[in-house]
């Protein structure tokens, strides 16, 4: 990142910080956006050079995640079934998450609940390069096979779920994000996501499912 990227990058933590804290004290719909840009010390002129809405900056930390998904697969070893692969990719990268200030992001996203149906972890384009990825891991033209996109589809859906499995429990009460996560994804691995074209699917050395 060039030294302007970064110093884009800090103004906007910091004022997805000052939102959180104010979401999580007074409620989403009750904090204005000059609430925000005082909190985080910027004018809101600045406020908006580096925000689209309030509600992006609820759910921005989840959608930036896929090119991280992206890359993360792109590094899986390539001895690694297709399902195994993308599902560490979602896993490590929802581990890094967590490993953020998570608990004021939920805390934050919960006075929003209308949001929750607008959790998504990746983009159109991201989505599509994943498609690319798994269809070189099953040895597939998507174009002509619909199992490499039906697999990246089912994952991201699975890992949704995880998600929002997480949200919606109270901070102090059920299982990590992390934890609800790994058992949406291991619904989806099936020895059937191995198999290339006239192959009779991953052999048991490739389910493993640790990082």
């Amino acid at each position: 990142m060039s030294l302007r990227e970064r110093q884009r990058a800090q103004v906007r933590a910091e004022i997805q910080r000052a939102a959180f804290t104010l979401f999580a004290r007074d409620g989403f719909d009750a904090v204005t956006t000059e609430q925000i840009a005082a909190e985080a010390g910027i004018s809101p002129s600045t406020y908006f050079r580096h925000v689209r809405s309030k509600e992006d900056l609820l759910l921005d930390p989840v959608r930036e995640g896929g090119s991280g998904i992206v890359v993360l697969l792109e590094e899986r070893p390539a001895a690694e079934s297709a399902d195994v692969a993308l599902a560490q990719a979602i896993l490590t990268r929802s581990n890094t998450f967590a490993a953020t200030e998570i608990e004021q992001w939920r805390a934050a996203f919960r006075t929003a609940p209308h949001l929750l149906d607008r959790v998504g972890l990746i983009t159109p384009e991201h989505r599509s390069r994943l498609v690319e990825l798994v269809a070189q891991r099953m040895s597939r033209d998507p174009e002509a096979d619909s199992n490499p996109g039906l697999l990246v589809h089912l994952m991201l859906a699975a890992a949704e779920f995880g998600y929002l499995r997480w949200l919606g429990n109270p901070s102090n009460r059920g299982a990590s994000l992390p934890v609800c996560v790994e058992g949406a994804l291991s619904a989806v691995l099936d020895e059937r996501w191995g198999a290339g074209p006239g192959s009779g699917g991953a052999g048991p050395e490739n389910r493993d499912t640790t990082a």
